[in-house]
C-alpha cells in the first residue's frame, strides 16, 4: 500500500519537474525575436548605409575588442580575462569560414542586441550586448551593411574560450540574460530635449560607456544601466583601472568640468583637467575622436544632467599651497622624477601635462590607475592622426614597490588631494598582473 503511494506521489512529482524542464529547455534555446527574421541578405548595399555603418561601429568602439595589432581590422583574437578564465574576442570580419560571412541580418541583430549566435549559441557578457540591445533598428542595419561589404574578410580561425567544463556551458548565460539583461530599444524620454535623448542614446547604447564606469554586482552585472539608478556610471574598478564616475561628482567624477571641457577631452583626448590613459586611450583613438561635434556635444549634455553623490565625495576639492620642499616620504622622488613635467605645485602644463593636484586618481579611494600608469606608463595618444610628443613613462624598472606607494601617498595627500595613502603590497600585485604600455596603439584605418 505505502509503495502504490509512493509511487503515485511520485508521478505526481514527475509531471511538474518534467514541464519545469521543458520550459527551462525552451527558455535557454529560442532566439530572442528579431524585425529582421523576413528580411533578404541584400546583394549590396548603398554607400550611404555602408559609410552610415561605419560611423555607428565608431560610436560603438568595435576595434576594441575585436582588433589586434599587427592583425587584420576585426579579425579577432584579443584575451579578455573573467573570473572563470580566458575568453577571446571573435572573428567579425565578413570571412565565411571563420568571421560571420554567412550571417543573415536576422542572425546579426540577435547576436549584436540579444548575445545569442546563430544556432542559440550563448555569447558571453564580455560582448556587451546589455547596452547594444539599444540601438536603434536603422543603426542595426547600417552596422551590419558595414561589416558585410566595407571591411575585408580575413581567414582567422577563433580562439577557444580557457573555461574549464562545466564552468564553459553557455545555456546558464539565457538565465543570467533575463534576470540581468533589457531586451527593449532605446525609447527617448518625452520630458527632455532632443539633445539629451541623442546623449543618453549614445551613453547607454552604442558608447556602453557603463561596461567599465558602473559598477558590477556579485553576479557581474551592471548595477544600473541608465540614470534611474545611482550606481550608474558612478565609477568602477575593471582590469587593474579605476574607471572614474562619470556624474557630478566634484572630485572623483565631471563635477568640475563644463559641457565644453567634456567635448573637448573626447574631440582632443585632454583638457585643462586631464590627459586620456589607460582603456580610455583606444576608446578615443578609434572612438570617441571620430565622433560629429553635435554627439559630443550630446553626450556631454546628458552627463552634466546625471547627479553626484555629496555623501559619497564630500566637499568639493580646493587647492591647498605647500612648502617648495617637502620632508614627508615619497617628495624627494616626486621632486626628481615627476616634478619636470607636473610641476612642483601639482598643477602640470595644462593641456599637455594634466596636473596631479585635484586629479580624480588622487581624490579617489581606488589607488589602482594611479598605480598602474606609474608602473607601466601610458600609450601613445594620436589625435587627427598626430601622435602626441609626450607620455608617462613607466617606472617599474626605475623604483620599487615601496618607492612607487610612497611617490603616490604623497601625491594622493598633498594640494588638497585626500585620495588616502598606498600600500607597497598592492603595487607589487600590480606589478605581477600588468604590462607595460605599448608605444605603438592600435589605430584603425577602416577604408
Amino acid at each position: 500500500m505505502n509503495n502504490r503511494r509512493f509511487a503515485r506521489t511520485a508521478g505526481w512529482l514527475a509531471l511538474p519537474c518534467l514541464v519545469a524542464a521543458g520550459l527551462l529547455a525552451w527558455y535557454v534555446t529560442r532566439e530572442p525575436a528579431t524585425p529582421f527574421e523576413q528580411e533578404q541578405a541584400a546583394a549590396h548595399f548603398e554607400p550611404a548605409l555602408v559609410s552610415r555603418g561605419e560611423y555607428v561601429a565608431r560610436l560603438s568602439d568595435c576595434v576594441a575588442c575585436h582588433s589586434l595589432a599587427g592583425k587584420a581590422p576585426f579579425a579577432g583574437g584579443l584575451e579578455m580575462a573573467t573570473p572563470l578564465g580566458a575568453i577571446h574576442a571573435t572573428n567579425i570580419t565578413p570571412d565565411k569560414q571563420t568571421g560571420i560571412g554567412t550571417y543573415s541580418l536576422a542572425d546579426f541583430d540577435r547576436a549584436v542586441r540579444h548575445g545569442v549566435a546563430p544556432g542559440g549559441r550563448r555569447l558571453y557578457p564580455a560582448m556587451p550586448y546589455p547596452s547594444y540591445v539599444k540601438l536603434s533598428d536603422d543603426d542595426i542595419k547600417a552596422l551590419y551593411a558595414f561589416f558585410m561589404q566595407g571591411i575585408k574578410p580575413a581567414n582567422q580561425p577563433n580562439i577557444p574560450s580557457d573555461i574549464p567544463w562545466p564552468l564553459n556551458m553557455r545555456w546558464p548565460i539565457a538565465l543570467w540574460n533575463g534576470v540581468f539583461a533589457p531586451t527593449a530599444t532605446y525609447a527617448a524620454k518625452p520630458n527632455q530635449d532632443a539633445l539629451w535623448n541623442r546623449g543618453a542614446y549614445i551613453v547607454q547604447g552604442p558608447g556602453h560607456c557603463g561596461s567599465c564606469h558602473t559598477p558590477r554586482g556579485l553576479a557581474f552585472n551592471e548595477k544600473a544601466l541608465d540614470e534611474s539608478g545611482a550606481p550608474f556610471l558612478a565609477g568602477a574598478l575593471l582590469d587593474g583601472w579605476y574607471a572614474p564616475s562619470l556624474r557630478q561628482d566634484p572630485n572623483t567624477g565631471l563635477g568640475r568640468w563644463t559641457e565644453p571641457q567634456i567635448v573637448q577631452f573626447l574631440k582632443t583626448g585632454r583638457n585643462a583637467h586631464a590627459v586620456v590613459y589607460g582603456s580610455m586611450t583606444e576608446a578615443f583613438n578609434n572612438s570617441t575622436q571620430f565622433m560629429q561635434d553635435e554627439d559630443l556635444a550630446a553626450i556631454a549634455r546628458y552627463l552634466k544632467s546625471l547627479p553626484g553623490d555629496p555623501q559619497r565625495d564630500g566637499a568639493p576639492w580646493q587647492y591647498q599651497a605647500v612648502a617648495a620642499v617637502q620632508n614627508a616620504p615619497g617628495a624627494h622622488t616626486y621632486a626628481t622624477r615627476c616634478a619636470s613635467c607636473h610641476g612642483l605645485d601639482g598643477k602640470g602644463q595644462p593641456e599637455w601635462m594634466p596636473p596631479l593636484a585635484g586629479a580624480t586618481s588622487a581624490l579617489a579611494k581606488e589607488s589602482a590607475s594611479a598605480i598602474n600608469i606609474t608602473l607601466n606608463g601610458s600609450q601613445r595618444v594620436v589625435a587627427a592622426g598626430v601622435p602626441d610628443a609626450y607620455r608617462m613613462p613607466a617606472f617599474r624598472e626605475q623604483l620599487s614597490d615601496a618607492e612607487i606607494a610612497d611617490v603616490l601617498s604623497y601625491v594622493r595627500s598633498t594640494w588638497g588631494n585626500n585620495g588616502g595613502t598606498v600600500d607597497a603590497k598592492a603595487v607589487g600585485k600590480l606589478r605581477g598582473h600588468t604590462d607595460p604600455a605599448s608605444s605603438s596603439p592600435i589605430i584603425l584605418h577602416m577604408r
